[in-house]
């Protein structure tokens, strides 16, 4: 099989919450006259990112081309998920023309791309970019540290202060990564905090890339998909954190799966969420909650203390179970005191 017969892949990777579901919306209701497949991989054992690409499925993109792999990074599990994951998709009466991959919040792509080269599928598929999305509004913020003498002058002053966090290592790598970077919710920084995001991942791409703002998840899929960059066979121009490793761990990170009862006041769990990053330094907060005397369920997503909710559609046969997936840094889970604030 030659390299103009290999159904391209694009891996979307970017930081919790930079807007990687909503990007795969738009694309899969603007497929560009392509058969999509998409393959999720979420932190945790809820698969709420999923579930929300299936619920705008269509002939374009089936739910049976939606496959969610939770509790588990694929690049770690490449033998046991990835490969007959992406072999099942192959395998379709009707193949796919494009795969688009959106990656956990807390993956490294290299070490994803390096799977590509695996006998069963190197022939069958290539990678045609990496697409990596960094929210605008938190990288302004200085969320991040790529500036280490900034860092390094800060821990004068302040000894707790480590110029290398795990979060910024992430960022960076898929950053360094990318063949295309995208600054989400561009409407949320303005001008003057895309110009200061840009400058910081500027500093971090090792090479010349594509800067675009985004918001709402909308560009023209023309900008990112049929890059033709063929990254598997360009891993040298990609440096990681992580070269020289075998593998890489995920212990720095972890996840509780909280349930709730039925909420009656959405504003009074919206507060408790807001609370619980406040006070516990979560990163992401995102699931399902049923609200009182409301047929639909509502979808709630937090990126720190940032919290967006809305009805996205009605609970049919599902179960009304409110559920909500709560992620962090490793030293930073108390699922006791996680779920003394949300269960109030």
């Amino acid at each position: 099989m030659s390299d103009l017969t290999k159904i391209p892949v694009t891996v979307i990777t970017g930081f919790l919450g930079s807007g990687k579901t909503t990007l795969i919306r738009h694309l899969m209701m603007n497929p560009q006259g392509k058969r999509l497949a998409i393959l999720v991989n979420e932190f945790g054992t809820v698969g709420v990112d999923g579930d929300i690409l299936k619920s705008c499925a269509d002939d374009n993109c089936p739910v049976e081309n939606i496959v969610e792999l939770a509790n588990g990074c694929i690049c770690c599990t490449v033998a046991d998920d990835f490969i007959p994951t992406i072999e099942a998709l192959l395998a379709m009466p009707q193949r796919p023309d494009h795969i688009l991959i959106e990656t956990s919040g807390l993956a490294l792509p290299k070490p994803l791309l390096k799977a590509f080269d695996w006998p069963a599928i190197r022939s069958k598929i290539t990678v045609d970019g990496v697409v990596a999305l960094a929210d605008a509004e938190a990288v302004a913020a200085g969320r991040f540290a790529p500036d280490v003498a900034a860092v390094d002058a800060q821990r004068l002053a302040d000894d707790s202060l480590d110029h290398e966090t795990p979060l910024s290592e992430v960022f960076e790598d898929q950053i360094a990564c990318a063949d295309v970077v995208l600054m989400s919710k561009a409407d949320l920084a303005g001008e003057a905090g895309l110009a200061a995001a840009r400058k910081v991942i500027e500093a971090e791409t090792p090479r010349k890339l594509p800067i675009i703002a985004m918001t709402d998840g909308v560009i023209d899929p023309r900008v990112i998909l049929g890059l033709n960059a063929a990254a598997e066979d360009d891993l040298d121009a990609r440096p990681s954190h992580h070269d020289g490793h075998d593998d890489h761990e995920h212990e720095d990170f972890d996840s509780v799966v909280i349930e709730l009862d039925e909420v009656a006041d959405i504003d009074e769990l919206v507060a408790r969420v807001q609370r619980l990053a406040r006070e516990q330094d979560i990163l992401r907060v995102k699931g399902y909650i049923a609200v009182a005397g409301k047929p639909m369920r509502l979808l709630l997503q937090a990126v720190g203390e940032r919290v967006r909710h809305q009805f996205d559609r009605p609970w049919g046969d599902s179960p009304r179970q409110s559920r909500l997936v709560v992620i962090a840094e490793h030293d930073n889970i108390d699922p006791a005191a996680i779920h003394s604030v949300l269960r109030g």
